[in-house]
């Protein structure tokens, strides 16, 4: 398959005020394409577009979590461009479980603004990446989504239900000419990985992922996982026998 030119392609990022998505708003943009941001905070998304150029850049803010409100962003960024051809789904958090003081309401919580919100969007964007010479469709999900980690139980299994979702989606979209990549980043300096309160190894900018992210939509790459030693690695120790991975983990958790 030929490399997909970002120049002059339409993308929308959402989850766009902060972090990876604001970096890879602004990469997208350096690289040539009209971008559309979103994100709730409307005055960091008119400070992305000023900064993006707003000739080439359209802010629309809004919630993820609201169903219908992905439906009207998608319909007002395909009318201001006239065309939509690279979906970046960003937007998410992360919240880490206390099993002294288990609370299924952070459960629906990571679900909702995590998973959900990506299958909202994607349900808004398909008619019109349908419609698209050279589409592609790409979703957030993490390193965490490869196998159980402490505290991660919540946002884990929002993040493993994306990267199962994008898989299947990948097969049942094949047919219309949409290709689906997964995003499944290490540690990336942003002010919500700011917040943890545990080492993060081999962590790199936002700038250093939208860089990665940019290069994998290139070549529309299926899995685009950054740091590589580090997702290599964990993808290793994944991959051992549940009783090791378990030891190793809870080990780690110890120290």
């Amino acid at each position: 398959m030929a490399t997909l030119e970002i120049n002059g392609k339409v993308a929308w990022v959402t989850g766009a005020s902060y972090g990876i998505g604001r970096a890879l708003a602004l990469e997208l943009g350096r690289r040539g394409a009209r971008v559309a941001v979103s994100a709730r905070s409307t005055e960091k998304l008119e400070s992305l577009v000023a900064e993006i150029g707003s000739d080439k850049a359209l802010a629309v803010p809004f919630d993820v979590t609201d169903q219908e409100a992905n439906n009207d962003a998608a319909a007002k960024i395909a009318s201001h461009f006239g065309a939509m051809d690279i979906v970046v789904f960003n937007a998410g958090s992360c919240e880490y479980v206390n099993t002294d003081k288990f609370d299924s309401a952070l459960f629906e919580r990571m679900m909702k603004i995590n998973f959900l919100s990506m299958v909202y969007g994607i349900e808004a964007v398909l008619p019109y990446l349908r419609k698209s010479s050279d589409p592609l469709l790409v979703g957030m999900s993490s390193t965490a989504a490869y196998g159980g980690l402490p505290r991660s139980e919540a946002y884990g299994a929002s993040k493993a239900a994306i990267r199962n979702m994008l898989a299947s989606l990948r097969l049942d979209l094949a047919s219309d000419g949409i290709p689906v990549s997964v995003i499944c980043p290490g540690f990336v300096k942003t002010p919500l990985t700011d917040k943890n309160d545990f080492p993060m190894p081999m962590q790199i900018t936002a700038e250093e992922a939208a860089t990665a992210i940019c290069k994998g939509i290139e070549r529309r790459t299926q899995e685009i996982h950054f740091p590589k030693r580090f997702s290599l690695f964990l993808k290793f120790l994944t991959s051992l026998p549940s009783p090791i991975y378990s030891s190793i983990m809870q080990r780690t958790v110890r120290k």
